[in-house]
């Protein structure tokens, strides 16, 4: 490959893994809260296997891109059981952490997988349009598309998993240490799932809103700045969980 094409892959590379960085940390946050009611070590090893799980559905899901780019409805799925998990621990506060409790190991790393897969779609459809722009090269075809944009996309998936799972773990001592942000962190779900719905409904296969408007500055704006809202505003009116337990 010539030093030019070379550079010019490794900065769409470079400017993916930004991308799939600040795609995952609003993810991290869902994950987190999804891992949080485990004991240590089992948080650690379902996040891991529900990102592996993830991973392997991205790889499969880049041989298949061309059927994914119609399927709305996972986003959809997505999104509305985001929206139901945070309203169903906002209206039922007192039996939130009991309802999390009661569930399984296995059934959290199903969900931590599941919720990954539907953020996948987005961020492995952003990463195709990205990297198609990119001139051909002598390698050969994998998955019906330039053996080099498919490493390519493959490494920026990687990066983004990478992201998730170790924002994931600095998501969850917080949570753990200031028991009171987990309010915010569920309205946070909440407006990550209302962002998801945002995505399926401007889908081509459905077009209620433009694509523009999604993946426009003004929605982008309005989005990160509500996110960082509750994130200040929680911060501010929880407490952490050592100074509550002197007090006592």
């Amino acid at each position: 490959m010539e030093l030019s094409l070379l550079l010019e892959y490794g900065w769409v590379l470079l400017v993916l893994i930004v991308l799939e960085g600040l795609l995952s940390a609003d993810n991290a946050l869902v994950l987190a809260i999804m891992a949080k009611h485990l004991p240590e070590e089992q948080q650690k090893k379902a996040l891991n296997i529900g990102l592996l799980m993830a991973f392997i559905f991205r790889i499969g899901a880049i041989f298949i891109i061309s059927f994914l780019f119609h399927v709305w409805w996972i986003q959809a799925i997505g999104a509305a059981y985001l929206i139901f998990i945070a309203l169903k621990h906002l209206l039922r506060r007192d039996h939130g952490e009991k309802d999390m409790q009661g569930k399984s190991y296995g059934m959290t790393v199903a969900q931590i997988a599941l919720a990954d897969i539907a953020f996948a779609v987005d961020s492995i459809l952003a990463a195709v349009a990205l990297v198609l722009a990119l001139p051909d090269t002598p390698m050969i075809e994998i998955g019906g598309m330039d053996g080099a944009k498919f490493i390519v996309i493959v490494l920026g998936a990687i990066a983004g998993l990478i992201v998730i799972r170790f924002a994931a773990g600095f998501f969850v001592k917080i949570l753990t240490t200031r028991p009171g942000l987990e309010t915010a962190a569920m309205l946070i779900v909440g407006w990550v799932g209302i962002k998801l719905l945002m995505h399926t409904l401007a889908h081509p296969a459905l077009h209620i809103i433009p694509h523009d408007f999604v993946e426009g500055p003004i929605w982008n704006t309005i989005f990160w700045s509500v996110m960082l809202l509750i994130a200040v505003g929680g911060w501010f009116l929880s407490k952490d969980k050592g100074t509550t337990d002197e007090a006592r």
